[in-house]
């Protein structure tokens, strides 16, 4: 059984607040890959299930060609998160 109260991307590398993380953003009809900061990590009951969530602030780097709009703070799923570097705000709490 595995560890609780750990909430994982999807190759199980451990996620926590202050990592820059990778993860598929919508804009209209296409998905781009954007970086971001993970401010918040939580879980959420969604039809009887817990669903691990992530409160991100995007960096502004990301695919495609269009500007994104807004660098206003997100919720996502941890479903299809890619860690890219661990602590990258350096807070020590």
């Amino acid at each position: 059984m595995g560890k609780r109260g750990v909430i994982t991307d999807y190759a199980g590398e451990e996620l926590y607040p202050g990592d820059l993380v990778c993860y598929a953003a919508r804009q209209g009809n296409r998905v781009r890959m954007s970086d971001a900061v993970v401010v918040k990590v939580t879980t959420r009951l969604e039809g009887g299930r817990l669903r691990p969530m992530l409160k991100v602030q995007p960096t502004g780097t990301e695919s495609g060609f269009t500007k994104r709009r807004s660098m206003r703070q997100e919720w996502i799923s941890a479903e299809h998160v890619r860690l890219v570097t661990a602590d990258v705000t350096n807070d020590d709490e």
